[in-house]
């Protein structure tokens, strides 16, 4: 492709990348100060391919080689491979764009880190905190007062009830739910934690523990 102008790369070539695509479109469609032409928005894998859903696919090396500004949202699910992608990027010169669907509700003082992505009917509510590269699937939200750690995911339909700490690399399910905690006591989900599908949380979890069921338990091994 050409080399002029801002680009925006869609980290990821799967399932979720191409999910992505529309709503990158419609946000950058949205937003001219950035200047990204709907021609300018690409797939980037590591080694490149050929194109998906029309998409050029570039390798990270053609990306990173582009001129202009090089925007970049990761659309993978893995908290750890988002946050090592996202510091190769940063250091080369790329910047992290957080993007969000049309019908997203988030508040208006929402303090966010780079590099999020909303996808549709999603929402945050009131006095939320949340750092970078967070992922925040359809029909999943945040509640009140709830402080989520770095590289983050929220599985579709996710629910994080009021006062909950979610630490770095933490993986909601889908459809899991999290019990709400108190200020005083706010319920924790340990730092890279998995939730499975459908679980249903009432207690803290301990770091690096996949917990399933309702109420959830940790998974035993076999």
């Amino acid at each position: 492709m050409a080399q002029h102008g801002p680009t925006l790369g869609i980290i990821g070539t799967g399932g979720f990348a191409r999910e992505v695509l529309p709503v990158a479109r419609a946000f950058v469609r949205h937003h001219p100060q950035l200047k990204i032409e709907p021609g300018r928005i690409v797939f980037v894998d590591r080694d490149g391919g050929d194109p998906v859903s029309g998409v050029p696919i570039l390798s990270e090396a053609e990306f990173v080689a582009l001129e202009g500004d090089r925007y970049f949202t990761i659309a993978i699910g893995d908290g750890v491979v988002r946050q090592t992608i996202a510091d190769r990027l940063e250091e080369a010169g790329c910047k992290p764009l957080s993007i969000c669907a049309e019908n997203v509700i988030l508040p208006d003082d929402l303090d966010c880190g780079p590099g999020a992505v909303f996808q549709p009917f999603s929402m945050v509510t009131a006095d939320a905190r949340i750092g970078r590269q967070f992922q925040c699937n359809i029909y999943a939200y945040v509640a009140h007062d709830c402080v989520i750690g770095d590289h983050v995911t929220l599985a579709p339909r996710a629910s994080l009830n009021g006062n909950v700490v979610v630490e770095d690399h933490v993986y909601v399910g889908t459809g899991a739910v999290i019990r709400q905690g108190t200020p005083g006591k706010p319920l924790v989900l340990g730092r890279g934690c998995v939730i499975g599908m459908g679980a249903v949380v009432t207690k803290d979890v301990a770091p690096g523990v996949t917990v399933i069921g309702n109420p959830a338990r940790p998974l035993e091994a076999k």
